[in-house]
């Protein structure tokens, strides 16, 4: 064997991995400095989010996000809009909601999202129609049906609702928000004895539930 070819060879295939190395670096530098802590101030900055929506600061809560979810980031915009319903600013709420919406059409996060400023405006008819929306896609979403029994009992529509809590209460029997619901309908149909039932079942599960126990205390 020619001990010199080999030595060449050797020293050769070391020339063309400090070639590669030495264009891999910048590569490497770029990938560190831009993706990593890109990310790393994404947490940084949903972590400073929290901790203010924590102190009941909501308006500086978004404003740490509001670049991330100008720049696209749909949870930002979720969180803008949940921290703008807190806040009590409404209509500021929808529009989030509806920007993520317009976003992606199928997010069933800006859909229940949107229910939220409605159900406190009243606007029982359109957090309906949004909540529908929602069951069209997941049929037994509860955060939907749960809403959607707010707005049947704000729109009166008792036999509607007396139907749908009991639905509910069948489905998920350690529930006691639908029995509530139940008794409610009922109440308002004029049936005391089946409401008096539904309010036992509530006190079966909450024992001090306030509503309840004073139904029973008046129509025993």
């Amino acid at each position: 064997m020619n001990i010199g070819c080999t030595r060449r060879r050797k020293q050769g295939a070391e020339r063309t991995m400090n070639t590669i190395y030495r264009w891999m670096a910048p590569l490497a530098l770029i990938l560190g400095t831009a993706v990593v802590p890109a990310s790393a101030q994404n947490q940084a900055a949903f972590s400073t989010s929290y901790t203010l929506e924590y102190e009941m600061k909501y308006d500086r809560a978004a404003e740490v996000i509001k670049s991330l979810a100008d720049s696209g980031h749909e949870f930002a915009r979720l969180r803008l809009g949940w921290l703008a319903y807190l806040a009590g600013r409404y209509n500021d709420s929808l529009n989030h909601y509806n920007l993520v919406l317009r976003a992606n059409p199928n997010s069933i996060d800006g859909r229940l999202g949107l229910t939220l400023p409605l159900l406190v405006q009243k606007r029982w008819q359109e957090a309906a129609t949004q909540a529908r929306q929602v069951l069209a896609t997941s049929p037994w979403d509860y955060t939907a049906h749960a809403r959607l029994l707010v707005c049947e009992e704000g729109l009166k529509q008792w036999p509607q609702l007396e139907a749908h809590a009991r639905e509910i209460s069948t489905m998920w029997g350690s529930d006691a928000n639908a029995l509530v619901y139940l008794a409610r309908a009922r109440v308002a149909q004029g049936n005391i004895a089946g409401a008096r039932q539904a309010y036992a079942q509530v006190l079966e599960r909450i024992p001090q539930h306030a509503e309840s126990l004073a139904f029973l205390k008046k129509n025993s």
